[in-house]
């Protein structure tokens, strides 16, 4: 019943924002598309009228210009916007990878430096709030693997944790 909390709690955050970006990177990625080919007409259109002399040549110049300013923009962006949109669909796919893994490991009896790595990538940890005490709270962020950080606010519901020793007590590191 975990497993499959867990799975909708990730997916659920995940998914909700990851869609909503992918779905805003998707229409400025087509609305610069669609400009880009408006630009072209314009400007083929722009040529024509200055050939037929319906455009002076010192107006053909500065709309050139313009169009041109612009078309460049666009073609620098629009690579970005591309490559924006690629990260956003491997993030998805992270995120059912980082289930996929947990899956295989729903009975941890011990928590060991091999199942940190394969987890965690980074944990954070803030600034005590009174200096130099020992009973102050600190803030710490875990940053997981294929998913980022994850919102773990406690729910009211929950115990306060217990304080632990200090992780190098638990865990020791190569010095």
């Amino acid at each position: 019943m975990k497993e499959r909390q867990f799975a909708a709690y990730i997916n659920q955050k995940n998914s909700a924002e990851l869609r909503q970006e992918i779905n805003r990177v998707l229409r400025e990625l087509d609305t610069m598309k669609h400009r880009s080919a408006e630009l072209a007409k314009l400007f083929k259109r722009l040529y024509e009228d200055n050939v037929l002399g319906r455009v002076t040549d010192e107006q053909y110049q500065m709309l050139a210009g313009d169009y041109t300013d612009e078309q460049r923009l666009l073609e620098e962006e629009i690579p970005k916007k591309e490559e924006r949109l690629a990260q956003l669909k491997s993030r998805e796919a992270n995120v059912e990878a980082f289930i996929e893994k947990a899956k295989r490991y729903t009975t941890i009896d011990e928590l060991t430096p091999e199942l940190l790595r394969l987890f965690i990538q980074r944990i954070e940890i803030g600034e005590r709030e009174v200096k130099y005490s020992r009973n102050s709270s600190q803030s710490i962020r875990i940053i997981y693997r294929d998913i980022g950080l994850v919102d773990s606010a406690m729910q009211p519901d929950e115990q306060q944790p217990k304080i632990l020793p200090p992780l190098s007590e638990v865990i020791p590191f190569p010095a």
